[in-house]
């Protein structure tokens, strides 16, 4: 009698990526040039930086991920290398935005993660187009709660041009550097973060990047924090893969909104980067990859299902995500 056979699972193979492959792609679209980084082969991830950012800011993770996926990390419009038009920033319009690079790339599908305001369109993503959505991670996002850092409120009011302007003056960056060490030997959540949001800074260095810039933020953000909340529509995430990671020091958008966030979407998984500020994937990118990594080997990706979709839609009339969404804007009151 023959023994049984077995049969053994084959790991897929790993293909070499090189920080040399992970350079900027350009595409136009609806007459706007738009900078992204592509690299690898595979399932394909989305990486959405935040506001004030680019695609650089994701440049020493790509290689690792690239070696069993292929990798999309796009330059908003706005921001980076891409076009600083006169245009629509609203979170809406960088889903669709997204939507439209990768149906140019020929992509169909993503995992989608996203940063700061890219967790606010990677979620308006998967809210607009949830039949292209196969997972969702979100790191250190906006759209789930009120509360933001001052800095970001006073950015938002009139004369912010004049602000944004002044930090180019000679002796501001010397000021500036000095706030931040201040900052850091107080061990505030900004200070953690002080190297990346000194970038910020030099990534505004014309009128049209500061303009494009406070178009954005005004489009999320007035003087009272945040003005775009997913929670009313988090309940559509049932049935997705989320993940939420977060630093415990978060200064920029506060840790308490990534309790939030988990328990107004159904079954996501939350992970907290205990000394990281608001750049979890900076401070420790090593256990940022295994994550990424583990969370979307060891989930499915979501199954569109319109039926599904209509039932969640008439079920939302009970109020456990308003209440959730009252809760949150009575705590940033």
């Amino acid at each position: 009698m023959l023994p049984p056979r077995t049969t053994q699972t084959r790991q897929p193979r790993l293909r070499p990526v090189t920080a040399a492959d992970v350079r900027l792609h350009h595409r136009t679209v609806h007459g706007y040039r738009r900078a992204y980084r592509i690299a690898g082969e595979g399932p394909a991830i989305l990486l959405i930086h935040g506001i004030g950012d680019s695609s650089a800011t994701w440049a020493d993770l790509i290689p690792s991920l690239a070696r069993r996926h292929t990798v999309i990390a796009p330059d908003l419009l706005g921001h980076g290398a891409s076009d600083r038009p006169r245009a629509d920033y609203s979170v809406a319009a960088y889903a669709n935005g997204m939507r439209d690079l990768l149906g140019v790339l020929g992509i169909d599908r993503v995992t989608l993660v996203g940063h700061s305001l890219g967790g606010g369109v990677a979620m308006q993503f998967a809210y607009q187009f949830p039949e292209r959505t196969d997972r969702l991670v979100l790191v250190g996002t906006g759209g789930v709660g009120r509360a933001v850092n001052p800095v970001l409120r006073a950015v938002s009011l009139p004369g912010a041009d004049l602000l944004l302007s002044a930090l180019r003056l000679p002796g501001m960056r010397l000021s500036a550097r000095l706030c931040t060490a201040l900052l850091r030997a107080l061990d505030t959540g900004l200070g953690r973060d002080a190297p990346e949001l000194l970038g910020l800074v030099d990534a505004l260095p014309d009128a049209t990047a500061r303009s494009a810039f406070i178009r954005t933020l005004r489009a999320v953000v007035d003087w009272r924090g945040q003005v775009v909340t997913m929670l009313d529509r988090c309940y559509l995430t049932e049935g997705m893969p989320v993940m939420l990671v977060w630093g415990a020091h978060d200064g920029v958008v506060p840790a308490d909104q990534a309790h939030t966030a988990h328990l107004a979407m159904p079954g996501s998984r939350l992970e907290i980067f205990e000394d990281a500020g608001h750049f979890p994937f900076h401070t420790d990118p090593a256990r940022f990859l295994a994550l990424i990594e583990d969370f979307v080997s060891g989930t499915p990706a979501a199954e569109w299902d319109g039926e599904r979709w209509r039932e969640l839609l008439r079920r939302s009339g009970n109020d456990t995500g308003g209440g959730l969404k009252d809760a949150s804007e009575r705590s940033a009151t």
